[in-house]
């Protein structure tokens, strides 16, 4: 981290409203695999001892969940900090860096942490962009906050050709376990970020990773905080990429009712297509009134016009029926 750019470089704002009944905010699964209460109490007198730096059974469980190998999986408290341990081995004061936009404010807070210039490219640009000249490429697959997925074409031409540059790329799998599509992870010169916030409804658990292979994956095992992932995370973590049974029901349900819920929406606002588990929507105007509005409802939706170029949208997440029949019952009730 760049200490003359820390002064200079403002918080990000994100979801997530504990202060309602139904927080559309925050793209976390609302149901949590069966068994992972349990373990996380199992796991307090563990916890009274210092964990394993090296998490080997996390290590083997995130590995056989992307498909890739326990070496070169690095464990980390959450996807963002995998974020900044691949910025930090990676980028130098005065780097640029080429970033989505709008995607997740994030990826150029890191950036601009670091003393790097986030270069910025529309979203769907980005795969088709020339990595040359620049000291890392970010990738977000699917997109947040508009939620779509590259191709698997344009990825691998993207790929290739940060190879060709010497350009690493870094790959934000978030989001990437609620569609079918494979991982990233093991290609050289890739490093994926992953999270277990968003399918297994755990966001303060912080529990995520890296993989990289090769020199890109040596530099994150040398740079990683000592003891980067607490044991309740590590063996919560484990257990939840276990349950395949799980990871299928919810992206079965997550489509069925990606679809209810895009259908009703789209009765208000131009609704964009998404593999995510969230629709981004254009309300035509300033969305703050609307946001107001369902708040006295008890209803908490994404102001998504913190993101870079989005002016009058909201994102929503994809829940329940239940949550999403009263959502529209609310938005019927402030529109009319």
């Amino acid at each position: 981290m760049d200490p003359d750019s820390v002064g200079s470089v403002e918080r990000v704002p994100h979801g997530s409203d504990d202060g309602v009944e139904l927080d559309f905010s925050a793209n976390c699964n609302p149901m949590v695999p069966e068994g992972a209460r349990a373990v996380f109490a199992d796991s307090f007198d563990a916890s009274r001892s210092y964990p394993r730096d090296d998490s080997p059974e996390f290590r083997r469980v995130a590995a056989d969940y992307v498909g890739g190998s326990p070496g070169d999986v690095v464990p980390t408290a959450g996807g963002l900090a995998a974020i900044r341990l691949a910025l930090g081995v990676t980028v130098s004061p005065g780097d640029s860096i080429l970033v989505p936009a709008p995607s997740f404010g994030e990826y150029a807070r890191e950036v601009r942490l670091q003393g790097g210039v986030p270069e910025f490219v529309a979203h769907d640009a980005v795969r088709d962009a020339d990595p040359a000249d620049h000291a890392m490429v970010v990738v977000c697959t699917p997109n947040n906050p508009t939620g779509e997925l590259p191709s698997p074409e344009a990825l691998e031409g993207l790929h290739e050709r940060c190879l060709g540059a010497g350009t690493p790329l870094l790959a934000d799998e978030a989001f990437l376990d609620f569609t079918d599509r494979p991982s990233l992870a093991g290609r050289e010169g890739v490093v994926v970020a992953r999270s277990l916030t968003k399918m297994f409804g755990l966001p303060g658990l912080r529990a995520g990773f890296a993989v990289a292979t090769g020199r890109l994956g040596e530099r994150l095992r040398r740079a990683v905080p000592a003891w980067a992932l607490g044991t309740p995370a590590a063996r919560v973590g484990a257990y939840c990429m276990r349950q395949s049974g799980f990871v299928e029901a919810t992206r079965e349900r997550v489509r069925e009712e990606r679809r209810y819920l895009r259908a009703g929406l789209e009765e208000y606002f131009d609704v964009a297509p998404s593999d995510a588990p969230f629709l981004l929507c254009d309300v035509g105007e300033d969305p703050s009134d609307l946001l107001a509005a369902l708040r006295k409802r008890g209803i908490a939706l994404r102001d998504a016009t913190t993101f870079r170029g989005l002016d009058t949208h909201v994102r929503v997440a994809v829940r329940t029926r239940d949550d999403h029949d009263r959502l529209l019952s609310a938005l019927d009730e402030c529109t009319k």
